[in-house]
């Protein structure tokens, strides 16, 4: 059942029963339609509500249909709402919970809209890299207002239904409630089963200073998202066509959208961060263990960002140091961090007060000994997650999480200084860890399988996107960003300076350039890493520019001198003459001729060595879909997500252009200095065969 058919009192409830969002797919069209059929044929009848069932009434359109026949097939939705607005009984949608997309469209289809306080409406096209393809550029113009419907959907961002029932003269939204919504709907159904229905498309949009509103809505769009400026273009057909040459520009811009490489990109990645939550043997019914307090060693930077997680939403931290002085250090930074979300006007002050409540400093181990959670953020170097993990193992719960913030080192042997390293796993925050989005979820060994629900269920708590790795060195992200800065390290030696590539790769569409970035991170982190795998892993090369810098004691924007020049105060990277002098002196204590080196071959190499690291991390289970390092990359490493990720851009250029590109650069290497960076993982090379890239 995707629709069930219900009688009030005279008024025919149509109600969508498609979990877990009412997606609007042909099943449920079709059922719809039934009803609305059944009312209309019934002369008992003199209205007609559609609502929702479940917690919302409607997430949309299904876009897995989109270029399947089943989008097209009848009813498809612009049928189906140019049947409920030709209805001769008033139809009065129910809206509560969530209403976006094509559920939106549904809903300006009709007479009347009945309203939950708090309910959200959208229109989020633009994010998929579409325009609303249901008229839902038309009508909703006409609904609320040239500006503010242009804002909606240009952006993508919801509105609260309280505050578009703000908006003077709307048509949106007809009656608020708090209480019964389908009773209300009922009623006020009933009150209007005599009255002509009113259509939204007969409706002129009002529009103050049209043209400078228009003008400044095309100088805000993003050339990169090309849907923005479609957008923009349909509401002007709103404004200024009759409604159905606004209906059929519409969709002549949906279909024109369909096929760009930018809305391949961003369905990609909607599809991605979903599928990032499923583990092919985790299944969503495994218990989870309770987590009503969280421990926190560190409170250095990491520390500090990752314990304002879990005081967000209303969870007790525990935070550990062994010095009072970085302890107190610590919990400024908190306090700083909250006070300047009281200053933007993001947090109260009782709600800033609350989350401090939470919050317990202590300088003793014993202090975790109720904890659920305990996350450890501490040096990175073994010996001293060693020491760690033997104390937490000492005074933890029997049942409490062991988790490790480290970024490279091996889960494996951290929980072997444990006597339960089924209850250990790795939480790769990302820095500012209570800002960025990203969470790499480690599974050692020996993790158990609720330990890893535990986790996933957690990291959506506090609003994380989690992707599950598995152990190696540098897990996904910082396994395949070795690869790239290595590239970039090479790329100086042969000719290029730090602006050039930064500025190759930020045209790219990099939030950073790899200079800008391990500026920021600190270029003494890599140095650490690269000093242990000097002893690990003596076979592999590294640039010798890399150690150069860092013996000059440039480490950044800590001490303001990095690949850039910093100014106290000023985070502005300034290209820096004696950096650029040490690249060419480094170049020629190597023997190499410096050449010029193209923008094309900068992004080349340093985006396919992301590609082929990705594979080899595919290839041996360390990932378990290309869309998870998808994911990973554009919400943790700044790749651009209108390209859709480092494994969905290959498949984009075709992974038979990218070996053969890979192939030339092995063969320019005439110092053998990296070959083994261009060696074509099997895995790509098989699917290049086959014709197919990475699903």
């Amino acid at each position: 059942m995707t629709a069930e058919y219900q009688v009030h009192e005279q008024v025919a409830v149509l109600s969508l029963h498609n979990p877990p969002v009412n997606g609007l797919g042909l099943a449920t069209r079709i059922a719809l339609l039934a009803g609305l059929q059944r009312a209309l044929a019934d002369s008992s009848i003199g209205a007609i509500v559609i609502a929702g069932a479940g917690k919302v009434f409607c997430g949309g359109a299904d876009i897995r249909e989109f270029g399947l026949p089943t989008a097209l097939a009848e009813p498809n939705l612009l049928d189906l709402i140019d049947q409920v607005e030709a209805s001769p009984k008033p139809v009065v949608v129910a809206l509560h919970g969530v209403c976006m997309g094509g559920g939106t469209e549904l809903a300006l289809g009709a007479a009347y809209r009945v309203v939950q306080r708090g309910t959200q409406i959208g229109l989020p096209e633009v994010k998929i890299g579409l325009v609303p393809g249901a008229g839902g550029t038309q009508r909703l113009p006409r609904a609320i207002g040239l500006a503010p419907a242009l804002n909606m959907i240009v952006t993508g961002n919801p509105m609260l239904a309280d505050n578009l029932a703000k908006i003077p003269g709307q048509q949106m939204i007809d009656l608020l409630v708090d209480g019964d919504l389908i009773a209300a709907a009922v009623a006020f159904a009933q009150s209007k089963s005599a009255l002509a229905a009113p259509k939204l498309r007969e409706s002129k949009v009002a529009a103050v200073d049209a043209d400078q509103v228009l003008q400044q809505a095309r100088a805000a769009a993003a050339p990169q998202f090309p849907a923005q400026a479609a957008c923009i273009a349909c509401v002007e057909a709103a404004l200024r066509q009759p409604f159905d040459e606004g209906i059929a520009f519409e969709r002549a811009a949906f279909a024109n959208l369909m096929d760009t490489p930018e809305s391949r990109a961003l369905r990609h990645a909607f599809f991605a961060e979903r599928a990032a939550a499923k583990i092919a043997d985790v299944p969503e019914s495994t218990p989870l263990r309770t987590v009503r307090q969280v421990g926190v060693i560190g409170a250095g930077t990491m520390g500090v960002g990752i314990a304002m997680n879990f005081l967000n939403v209303g969870l007790p931290v525990v935070i550990l140091e062994t010095s009072e002085a970085v302890l107190q250090r610590g919990l400024a930074t908190i306090q700083k961090n909250y006070q300047s979300s009281v200053r933007k006007g993001m947090l109260t002050e009782e709600k800033l007060a609350q989350r401090l409540a939470l919050l317990t400093p202590s300088l003793e181990y014993a202090a975790l000994a109720d904890c659920d959670l305990i996350i450890e953020a501490v040096f990175e170097e073994m010996s001293v997650k060693e020491w760690v993990f033997r104390q937490i193992d000492a005074i933890a719960k029997p049942g409490a999480i062991l988790a490790s913030n480290t970024s490279t080192l091996n889960i494996d042997q951290i929980a072997q200084f444990t006597s339960r390293p089924q209850d250990v796993i790795g939480l790769h925050f990302f820095s500012p860890a209570n800002i960025m989005r990203l969470l790499e979820v480690v599974r050692g060994k020996h993790t158990a399988k609720d330990v890893l629900a535990t986790a996933m269920a957690l990291a959506k708590q506090i609003k994380k996107l989690a992707v599950v790795s598995g152990v190696c060195d540098g897990f996904i992200g910082n396994r395949m960003i070795e690869q790239y800065s290595r590239q970039a390290g090479f790329l100086l030696e042969e000719g290029a300076l730090p602006a050039q590539i930064d500025a190759a790769m930020e045209r790219f569409g990099f939030a950073m350039g790899p200079f800008r970035m391990s500026d920021l991170a600190g270029n003494d982190i890599g140095w650490a890493i690269r000093k242990r795998r000097y002893i690990e892993q003596p076979e592999i090369s590294y640039p010798q520019v890399f150690d150069r810098l860092c013996e000059a004691g440039r480490f950044g924007q800590k001490t303001s001198a990095g690949w850039y020049d910093y100014q106290p105060g000023d985070r502005s990277a300034h290209s820096s003459a004696a950096v650029d002098a040490m690249v060419i002196r480094v170049s020629a204590d190597l023997g190499i001729t410096r050449r010029a080196i193209s923008d094309t071959e900068i992004v080349e190499r340093l985006v396919y060595a992301l590609v082929n690291e990705g594979a080899h991390i595919l290839e041996e289970g360390i990932a378990s879909k290309a869309g998870d390092i998808d994911m990973v990359y554009v919400n943790g490493y700044g790749f651009p997500l209108y390209r859709g990720g480092p494994m969905h851009y290959a498949r984009e250029v075709g992974l038979s252009q990218v070996l053969e590109t890979m192939h030339g650069f092995a063969a320019a290497d005439t110092q053998n200095r990296q070959k083994a960076a261009w060696i074509a993982a099997p895995l790509m090379t098989r699917l290049a065969e086959s014709g197919v890239g990475f699903s």
